[in-house]
């Protein structure tokens, strides 16, 4: 003991150096001379085991305080511990990293703790809607086919009247330990057990129905309530509506996305509807009285006015989608109005239109020779 170098040397740091100081200082020359990172370097080997075991005694403040008082003397009749001489166990040294109670071999594979049961997988369908549905919303059936809870042992897997028994082995912990001689000294994993597989747990007599899985593939009906909004694409989750989980873990969730049917009139963007309503030549001129419909089957009235041009466009406020988070927020229908323009006259029909065009003067058959005057101008 009396060769060995002062720990505090191996480190790198002074004895008043805090925690933080510490770990900064090991994890630099730890990664340093780390085996994997030097393989076939028995120096470098050597160099990981001495840094290891100072920092595995200044990181502990009992085993520290001792060290400062008595120095290496202090752990001469320590024992062999984890590999190295005085005591010093390298999972103290992954412990202080990784936090209380955790050793190296939870590092490296298998933690202390039961692996729980598997939570049911989530589930994914589409549900095909109508337009209306998607905006004022419905109560649509859906059919399925997933795992469901056994009817016969209630998930246990069990057969009805025994229960699964804990595991002898590991007494019931769902672990074992392994110890093997490594390059760092003695390595403890936890592993899952080997006998029930991790679950702590054994079932002698499985439930007949299900062969001890505790669920059953079954065909289900759901009642979905659709939300006022909804838009094409959109998901509506319901929550433990999926798989059933294994041996009592909580079930999935089912991801139901819609897709809706185009309408014959309206059509929609974001919360807005929009509508295209043809009035004739006569209308726009004079002006008229027009029926504009609604979505939900009724129809507004609105007065268009004299001398309205083709692609004109009127706002209907609240008359459009409810916000699907918000449904108090709607909306609103766009229309707009499309001239039409006949295209079969009567010799009569022609007439009046050609004496129409002569009434009309200069000022409306020049109308085109004008515009075109503009287009000119902004381009020269």
């Amino acid at each position: 003991m009396a060769n060995k170098k002062d720990y505090y040397e191996q480190l790198g740091v002074g004895r008043d150096a805090n925690d933080d100081q510490l770990k900064k200082a090991y994890r630099k020359l730890a990664k340093q001379y780390h085996p994997d990172a030097n393989p076939g370097d028995k120096a470098a080997e050597a160099k990981f085991k001495e840094i290891s075991e100072a920092y595995s005694v200044l990181s502990d403040s009992s085993k520290r305080q001792t060290y400062d008082q008595f120095g290496h003397a202090a752990f001469e009749q320590g024992g062999g511990g984890g590999g190295f001489h005085g005591g010093v166990d390298i999972n103290d040294i992954f412990g202080s990293f990784f936090g209380g109670g955790m050793d190296i071999g939870d590092i490296f594979g298998g933690g202390r703790q039961r692996p729980r049961p598997r939570r049911g997988a989530d589930l994914q369908m589409r549900l095909n809607i109508k337009f209306e549905e998607a905006v004022f919303g419905a109560t649509k059936e859906v059919q399925l086919q997933s795992y469901d809870s056994c009817p016969t042992c209630k998930g246990s897997g069990a057969k009805p009247g025994t229960y699964a028994e804990s595991c002898k082995k590991c007494n019931g912990t769902g672990s074992e330990r392994i110890t093997q001689q490594s390059i760092l000294g003695m390595m403890t994993r936890v592993v899952p057990c080997s006998t029930c597989k991790g679950e702590g747990k054994i079932i002698k007599d499985p439930c007949q129905q299900c062969r001890g899985n505790g669920r059953i593939r079954t065909s289900k009906t759901l009642e979905v309530n659709v939300p006022k909004g909804i838009d094409n694409g959109q998901s509506i989750r319901l929550t433990g509506k999926g798989e059933f989980g294994e041996k009592g873990a909580p079930a999935g969730d089912l991801y139901i996305t819609v897709s809706v049917s185009p309408h014959k009139l309206f059509t929609r963007d974001g919360s807005h509807l929009y509508l295209e309503i043809p009035i004739t030549f006569v209308q726009a001129t004079l002006g008229d009285e027009i029926s504009i419909p609604t979505l939900d089957g009724g129809e507004e009235k609105y007065n268009v006015k004299s001398g309205t041009q083709p692609g004109a466009v009127i706002q209907l406020r609240g008359k459009g989608v409810p916000n699907v988070h918000n449904p108090r927020n709607i909306g609103d229908l766009i229309v707009k109005l499309n001239v039409t323009v006949p295209t079969q006259l009567t010799d009569r029909q022609r007439e009046m239109l050609v004496n129409f065009n002569e009434a009309m003067g200069d000022d409306y058959k020049n109308h085109k020779k004008r515009w075109f005057d503009k287009v000119k101008e902004y381009f020269s």
